[in-house]
């Protein structure tokens, strides 16, 4: 049996009159993989600064085991201005530099990586070095807190494989539903100041939480309709004597029953885009176009045109020059040769990755929108439709006066977005507009991006996101920007068929510092030979074997979503298993 890791009680905490958490608990077991969703604002990520001591409850406790060694995927910079990346890895662990490249190899990263200035690294790369360096602590239970913001498909693929083969448990907040169902097989719902666990994924609980709510709706509506029908009878036959102990009785039965208390309903996230004027023909024609910087070509021969109304993807690595193709369309960058010209009266908007940052903090939602309608091109936008538009953007009512410096990240980027859209532009320019949006806010984005009538550019490594919404794809690779003919379902299962081919190359490397075991094995922990670690997989297989009989007895006779679960983690705890055995088998037997 699993033991408690951590315990949530009684937990309650404020910032000033919002309540954040009003007597939640929770039990976090040692081989949890927990996908946290909540609305922004509702504590997630307070419950892992909680979690790890960095914030104190108002009242209730959260008690780790002792046995408990928590490790935490940073989001913040932490690298030195001209800090190497083992000089860091060594300074963050405190482990022998020998140690530090050993591991860097499992996560592909070489020994010339490894020499370079973290900083100058790119942020998929860089995420590399910090799960590295979360790992030298050797710890058994990870918080990560959006490790997909940034990181482009390979690393989201060794991320994801990372976690798969991880042995311990973790939690991971993310927007991402796709990341979620990939690496998680248990749930927890932050939100009304309570903290809900339920055994199985994001997808199995919202499908059980609507189906909870309707249930309980249902009975509820019995309830008021059986109530009516004994107090109508009391009010027709109180009157009448031979009927009045009926009457009295009847009553009773009336206040003895009660309704199922319901928790708040979420208010409802539809956002709608304003509909703008559109024409047929070409939205934008790039010939012979260069893109980059005066000392730097980034990418070259780019020659396409798009019609108005696509819906394009911006695909590729990080450091592959997408957000440079973007400035340039944008003309916040000046081509270095050839040509770009957009189509007739077409109106660009622009969301950049981090300008929500540098929203004005003294202003409140209702003044900053304000400025944005005024500021706008095209029609007059009249005070109550900025009002109805920040409503579908979840600003509504007291929200509207609040001060942006008290906002959220993802509040922030919502009122960014709100205010884009304020414009009527003809063509949105969308860079990275997913990261540090919640859950559903992301999939309200994309239903209403999808329905929007004008062009978009986006560029996302949100693989639901995008591809609810895109019906062309660009890819910026080795110094090209090329038109793809194949959909974003088909691009993104040969590019992930690529990245794996990639990750099993750099697996199966010579084993030295700075790359992984000899034939695909993970690298043995220092002092455990290849023929102790085969007894360990043996023995652990044998255990595994046994659960995976009685998960599939029990699943025989009644279906649970708990169990359905459980019986996907072990398969894929025996698939990774039975590989690493072939290759150990190997090294032992010769």
């Amino acid at each position: 049996m699993a033991r408690t890791l951590i315990q949530v009680s009684g937990l309650h905490k404020h910032y000033g009159r919002k309540t954040i958490f009003e007597d939640a608990s929770v039990d976090i077991f040692e081989d949890h993989r927990l996908g946290v969703i909540g609305r922004n604002g509702a504590g997630k990520s307070t419950l892992c600064r909680m979690i790890l001591g960095e914030e104190e409850a108002d009242a209730g406790h959260i008690r780790l085991h002792a046995d408990a060694r928590i490790a935490y995927l940073e989001q913040k910079d932490p690298f030195g201005e001209e800090e190497t990346v083992l000089e860091f890895l060594a300074r963050k662990s405190g482990a022998p530099e020998w140690r530090c490249g050993e591991l860097a190899g499992q996560f592909l990263l070489t020994q010339e990586l490894i020499g370079r200035k973290a900083l100058s690294l790119s942020g998929g790369f860089q995420t590399r070095v910090r799960l590295c360096s979360m790992l030298l602590k050797s710890p058994n239970f990870l918080i990560l807190d959006e490790p997909t913001n940034y990181l482009d498909l390979k690393t989201l693929l060794l991320l994801e494989d990372f976690l798969k083969g991880f042995d311990g448990g973790y939690i991971v907040v993310s927007h991402d539903r796709e990341f979620l169902i990939r690496t998680c097989t248990s749930t927890l719902d932050v939100r009304h100041g309570k903290i809900t666990a339920y055994p199985g994924d994001v997808t199995a609980y919202i499908t059980y939480s609507q189906a909870k709510r309707q249930q309980i709706e249902t009975q509820n509506a019995e309830v008021r309709a059986k109530k009516a029908e004994l107090e109508d009878w009391v009010a027709r036959n109180k009157a009448t004597a031979s009927k009045a102990a009926q009457a009295a009785n009847r009553l009773k039965q009336a206040e003895r029953l009660e309704e199922i208390e319901l928790p708040p309903e979420e208010a409802s996230l539809e956002m709608r885009l304003p509909s703008v004027e559109t024409r047929s023909g070409t939205v934008l024609l790039c010939q012979d176009l260069e893109i980059g910087y005066p000392d730097k070509k980034i990418a070259s021969a780019i020659t396409f045109d798009l019609d108005r109304g696509s819906h394009v993807a911006i695909v590729g690595d990080n450091g592959q020059g997408k957000s440079t193709f973007l400035k340039t369309i944008a003309s916040n960058l000046a081509p270095r040769s050839g040509s770009m010209k957009w189509g007739y009266e077409v109106r660009i908007g622009t969301y950049a990755q981090h300008v929500f940052q540098m929203l004005p903090e003294s202003k409140t939602v209702r003044q900053w929108l304000y400025d944005q309608a005024a500021a706008a091109p095209g029609p007059h936008i009249k005070t109550q439709e900025v009002l109805d538009l920040a409503g579908t953007f979840l600003f509504r009512g007291e929200d509207v006066d609040k001060k942006i410096g008290v906002l959220s990240g993802g509040e922030r980027s919502r009122l960014v977005l709100c205010g884009l859209l304020m414009g009527r532009y003809t063509c949105l320019l969308l860079d990275e507009p997913t990261n540090h949006l919640d859950f559903e806010t992301v999939e309200a984005l994309a239903a209403a991006l999808q329905a929007y009538n004008g062009t978009v550019f986006v560029v996302s490594h949100d693989r639901t996101f995008i591809s609810r919404i895109a019906t062309q794809v660009i890819e910026v690779k080795d110094g090209r920007v090329t038109l793809i003919p194949d959909d974003y379902q088909a691009y993104c299962y040969r590019l992930e068929s690529e990245a794996r081919a990639d990750l099993g190359k750099g697996a199966t490397a010579p084993a030295k510092a700075g790359a992984p075991a000899k034939g695909g094995a993970p690298a043995l922990p220092p002092g455990m030979s290849p023929a102790k670690r085969l007894k360990a997989v043996e023995k652990e297989l044998k255990q595994l074997d046994t659960k995976r009989k009685e998960l599939t007895s029990s699943l025989g006779t009644t279906y649970e979503d708990a169990k359905a679960a459980e019986m996907t983690a072990t398969e894929a705890k025996i698939a990774a298993l039975e590989e690493e055995w072939l290759v150990l088998s190997e090294q032992v037997n010769g």
